[in-house]
């Protein structure tokens, strides 16, 4: 309330600074005026006395005379009304001045409570973080949950609300540690292990690393039909090579699903495309020699493919794994050699094709 009240003494100030010389601008004028022709008088006097003295002669008296007079005209003349106004229109003219000025503080404050926050308080981000966080918006309440984490840092039940936060805004290694963090502090649950294998995977580009596999065999040591740690090692089954297996656990998982699940759409779409690229399952029905040549037909298609340009990390890492379940390490090495130089502008794919060698002992021993 007491800032309202300085605002309105300040702009009553500033009005009444501008108003005022417009009220009293034509008596001023007048009272300059008298002063001018008062001065010309003792001016003409002084000129009298010096030629009664002779200190001056005639034609130099004249001529002061006729300079004094200038003098007086050139103070009427600035100090006077504008020529043509009459006292109504300067009543006019003062009254629309007044009416401006007055409006332009009140038009001010009237948009400003439309569409201002005048019930707002100002108040620091410290200040702000204590408040109810049901009136906050969301970077507010996500820097409120950081800032109590960095003083309370074995808060597992916070960890585990915020890791899902990170893992919504991207922030996938953010989540992998928030993740991370909550499990060791207590909230190890199957969500909190699959959702750490998920960040991983992410991070590392879809890739379903070896500690991301750790992770989804954490949550489904917790819980053993966790839907998304077995949709994630599907995946991975995939990136092996291992096709056949990866339709089979994506088929189980559908199997096994509510009907309401809100997930089955994307097992469907996923389990789709892989039955669309292996020959809509066929494969499963073969022999196992034939299973095997039909792998490796696959394996040398996606190879031949990838090497003759473009491919994706996940695309590269299926290859190089299923190359090293058929036992061809040297074409995975090769395979590999290839993806670090296409895709070297990515920044995170050099780390990934690191940790993928290291995993598969795909590391070229020194001589």
């Amino acid at each position: 309330m007491l800032i309202w009240i300085i605002f309105a003494v300040m702009t009553g100030a500033s009005v009444f600074a501008l108003l005022w010389p417009l009220g009293r601008g034509r008596s001023l004028a007048f009272a300059d005026v008298g002063d001018a022709t008062s001065l010309y008088r003792a001016q003409l006097g002084e000129i009298d006395r010096d030629l009664a003295r002779r200190l001056i002669g005639p034609v130099e008296a004249e001529a002061a005379r006729a300079e004094a007079a200038r003098r007086l005209l050139r103070a009427s003349g600035e100090d006077a009304a504008p020529a043509g106004e009459t006292e109504s229109s300067l009543r006019r003219r003062r009254a629309s001045s007044a009416l401006a000025l007055s409006c332009v503080p009140l038009l001010a404050l009237l948009v400003y409570g439309a569409y201002g926050s005048p019930a707002k308080p100002d108040q620091p981000l410290a200040a702000r973080l204590q408040a109810d966080p049901s009136r906050q918006d969301f970077a507010l309440a996500l820097a409120r949950i950081e800032t109590h984490l960095a003083a309370n840092p074995s808060d597992g039940k916070g960890w585990s609300v915020i890791a899902p936060v990170y893992m919504r805004l991207n922030r996938y290694d953010d989540a992998a540690t928030a993740f991370a963090a909550a499990i060791r502090h207590g909230e190890a649950s199957a969500e909190a292990y699959a959702g750490l294998g998920e960040a991983r995977a992410l991070a590392a580009g879809g890739v379903v690393t070896a500690a991301a596999r750790e992770s989804f065999a954490g949550a489904l040591r917790v819980d053993p039909k966790n839907a998304r740690a077995r949709f994630f090692l599907a995946i991975g089954q995939e990136q092996d090579g291992d096709a056949p297996g990866a339709i089979a656990s994506l088929r189980a998982l559908l199997d096994e699903a509510a009907a309401d699940a809100p997930w089955t759409q994307t097992v469907r779409q996923r389990l789709a495309r892989l039955e669309a690229e292996t020959g809509a399952g066929g494969i499963a029905a073969l022999p196992p020699a034939e299973q095997q040549a039909a792998i490796r037909g696959m394996v040398e298609g996606l190879s031949a493919r990838l090497k003759a340009g473009g491919g994706t990390l996940p695309e590269w890492t299926r290859l190089i794994r299923s190359q090293v379940v058929l036992g061809d390490k040297v074409a995975a090495r090769e395979s590999l050699a290839v993806a670090r130089e296409r895709l070297s502008q990515e920044a995170s794919a050099a780390a990934a094709l690191d940790a993928l060698a290291g995993e598969l002992a795909l590391k070229e021993t020194a001589p």
